[in-house]
């Protein structure tokens, strides 16, 4: 008998994943640190709504420290800035020869493999859109990459039992051996993403506005030295092109994966980003600390200046504090920390 897939957050990405899995034949249990979600999967099920399935999916839930048991197949989905913390209560119920894909924004990997091991950790790249709606209801706006690798770069049996396994969420999922250069080429893109957040206007509006292009483009620009000093190359992905953005794009070049952006953006039923709806409609810490700050720094460390980079992480911090509205206008004060 196949055995139950351990998921470690069951909101936007993890409730989704989740759903999709049972929706294969997977068992699926879910830890979450929400007693309202918990209470409510357990006695009504995970509903999911969106435009790509709507269903409501049984599974058990329970809280961290109500989890028993080991597992060999483990997903950790929460946000970047709680890894740490959810990898030290998750891995006692890891087994020795189980994993840990970490299915989060950013580079989480490197702390997962510091408590777990490295190999006990597969890297994991996910694009698609998602949104915790409310106890027991997570919505799945859009379609979005899913990428599987490990770390080390090899192709391995569990490796390829993963991908397939994505697959049941998205059918074009991949499985690479440059599993950090699509996790770079989000934080790329998710720089990007955190400029956008400085606004109330959507992720595709503010793509779509040139005047806003150019402090977006130095932002971009600043993570895709950061990676190319480091013998990073970054993958593209939904119509983002890392390289559009590295030292050596053209405008032209640049330009062309801002219209593709829109285009895709445009099409998801989720039009602000995670980001935005932390600041705006939850109103709690987002993760621009474990997404942004090893940036920075990095950066630091290889002698790569980011001062928009980190001019960012203290807008954003403004907004979080209750110090800074969201404004259009914030896109035009960050651009004058570029040297």
């Amino acid at each position: 008998m196949t055995p139950p897939i351990l998921i470690w957050g069951a909101g936007a990405i993890g409730g989704t994943l989740g759903a999709a899995f049972i929706r294969a034949g997977e068992e699926v249990i879910f830890v979450d640190n929400v007693q309202a979600h918990v209470d409510a999967i357990n006695e009504k099920g995970l509903k999911i709504v969106g435009p790509i399935f709507e269903d409501t999916v049984k599974a058990i839930a329970c809280m961290p420290d109500e989890l028993m048991g080991v597992f060999e197949r483990s997903f950790l989905c929460v946000k970047a800035h709680h890894t740490e913390d959810a990898a030290r209560a998750m891995v006692e119920h890891i087994a020795s020869d189980g994993y840990i894909v970490s299915a989060q924004n950013g580079l989480n990997e490197r702390v997962i493999a510091r408590i777990a091991g490295q190999n006990r950790v597969v890297g994991c790249f996910v694009n698609f859109g998602a949104d915790y709606l409310e106890p027991g209801v997570v919505q799945y706006s859009g379609h979005g990459a899913a990428v599987i690798g490990e770390l080390d770069g090899r192709f391995s049996d569990r490796a390829e039992d993963i991908y397939q396994l994505m697959k049941s969420l998205e059918p074009k999922a991949l499985i690479t051996s440059n599993i950090w250069g699509f996790l770079w080429g989000k934080l790329v893109y998710g720089t990007l993403l955190f400029g956008t957040a400085l606004t109330d206007d959507s992720i595709a509006d503010v793509f779509a506005d040139v005047t806003a292009r150019p402090v977006l483009r130095k932002l971009a620009l600043e993570v895709a030295t950061v990676a190319a000093i480091n013998n990073i190359q970054p993958e593209p992905f939904d119509g983002f092109d890392p390289v559009a953005f590295g030292p050596l794009a053209t405008p032209e070049q640049t330009d062309k994966s801002f219209d593709d952006m829109v285009v895709h953006n445009r099409k998801s039923a989720k039009s602000h980003s995670g980001i935005w709806r932390d600041l705006a409609v939850r109103k709690r810490k987002t993760e621009v600390d474990a997404q942004v700050l090893p940036v920075v720094e990095i950066g630091l460390e290889t002698h790569v200046p980011t001062p928009l980079t980190a001019r960012l992480m203290e807008m954003i911090h403004e907004i979080e504090d209750g110090k800074r509205p969201l404004s259009r206008a914030n896109l035009d004060e960050l651009a004058k920390a570029a040297p």
